[in-house]
This record gives structure tokens, sequence and C-alpha cells, in this order.
């Protein structure tokens, strides 16, 4: 029973968020005000709040209460386009850093053979970056590209933030995106630790391919993982 009022609390204070009756920063009813409304222990309202924050509705500040989180604040994500998501924040005025955290060789790498037009010999490693704003986590981008594609890349993947740089660097100057595949997922526990969000904020992945337009050979296989919480979308 105490579950089913939390969701209904839950569903009324969202609803009064959207219908502007609680605006960006304003400050919510007190713990105690809460479940004084609803009739509830003072409990199931702290675990509404809880919930709240965690899906990007509510803030709070240390003894002082919950408040509006200002949601038209997030960062706006264009997915189409060939700029650099890097370069995208960067042009935004954001406190951007991109951040390698691993480049490490597949074991199984069935998957990316066929994709990226390689030999089942071939050796193919991910590169993963860590997108942060104002040293907040809002992303995961992992590339999977082709050894016999970019023979360096198992000295040479672990200095690389922009795999969009990267390219240009290799003389890769006119290339696609294709295929992409939007989805929504639920963060692992490794995800969520990486991310430093909480398991009720779904994660938006996107998946892709990067074509040189020149030899018309596949770069890379991309799949990114963005924060839900920390954007809004521009299709």
């Amino acid at each position: 029973m105490e579950l089913v009022e939390e969701m209904e609390m839950i569903d009324h204070l969202i609803a009064d968020i959207h219908a502007g009756k609680y605006k960006p920063s304003d400050k919510l009813p007190s713990e105690n005000e809460l479940a004084d409304q609803y009739k509830v222990p003072r409990m199931t309202a702290r675990k509404v709040y809880n919930r709240l924050q965690e899906l990007g509705y509510v803030y709070s500040r240390q003894g002082m209460g919950s408040y509006v989180k200002d949601r038209l604040q997030q960062i706006p994500l264009v997915l189409t386009g060939n700029t650099s998501f890097s370069r995208k924040m960067i042009e935004l005025g954001y406190n951007y850093e991109s951040r390698n955290i691993y480049c490490e060789e597949v074991e199984d790498h069935s998957l990316f053979t066929q994709t990226l037009g390689v030999d089942e010999k071939d050796s193919v490693f991910k590169i993963g970056r860590l997108r942060l704003v104002d040293q907040k986590p809002i992303a995961l981008h992992t590339s999977f590209v082709a050894e016999s594609v970019f023979p360096d890349i198992r000295t040479e993947g672990s200095r690389i933030t922009s795999m969009y740089d990267f390219y240009q660097e290799k003389g890769f100057t006119e290339r696609a995106y294709e295929k992409t595949i939007l989805s929504v997922m639920v963060p692992t526990k490794y995800e969520r630790e990486l991310l430093e969000c909480a398991g009720l904020v779904p994660l938006l992945v996107l998946e892709s391919g990067c074509r040189d337009l020149v030899a018309g050979k596949m770069l890379e296989c991309t799949r990114t993982l963005y924060r839900s919480d920390c954007f809004t979308y521009v299709l």
C-alpha cells in the first residue's frame, strides 16, 4: 500500500510541476507538510522527494528543504550534423571536459567484424570517453575501431579524447554517420557509478557507424550513453 501511495504522490507532484503550480527554484512543501497533506508517514514523504531528485525534478539544500529543478537549463543535445559532440559543447559555452577512460582490445569482436567490414582475425579496440560538464559526468562515448584501419591504435588509443579530431589527424576529413539506432535503457551498476546517476534515471542510447566517404570504408561503430536528466533533445 505504501508503494502505491508513494507513486501517486510522485505523479501528483510531477503533474503540479508541469502545470506550473511549482516553478523552477520554488521551494516545495516540507516533508512534514507533504506527509500531513497526503496523510502518510514522514518517511514516505522523504522517499517521494528522493525519487523526484533521482528523476531530475527536484534538488535539495542541506537543512532548507527541496526545490524545483530548472529543467530548461538542461543541455540541448543536437542529434544531427557532422560537428563533434565536444565541439558542440565548447561552442555552447559549457565548462566541458572529455576524459579518456579506456583503450581495450575487444575479446569477442564477432559483432563488429561485419559492420566494420574487417576479417575475423583482425583486432578490434574500444575507446571510451567520459564527457563532463562542470565536472559532472553527462555521457559515455565508446568507439569500436579496427586495428587494420588504424595500425597504431594500441599505442595511440589511450590519448584520444575526441574521435573527430583523431580522424582529422589521420586524414579522414570527409565522413558520414549512418544507420543510427536510438533506444532507452536502465543503467547497470557500473554505468550508474561511472555516470554518477541513480537507477531511476534512464539512459538514452545512440548507436551508429561512421564511414569515410573517400575510400568508402567504415571507420567505427559507436555507442553513446546520455544521462536523460542532463539533456533536452533536438532532433
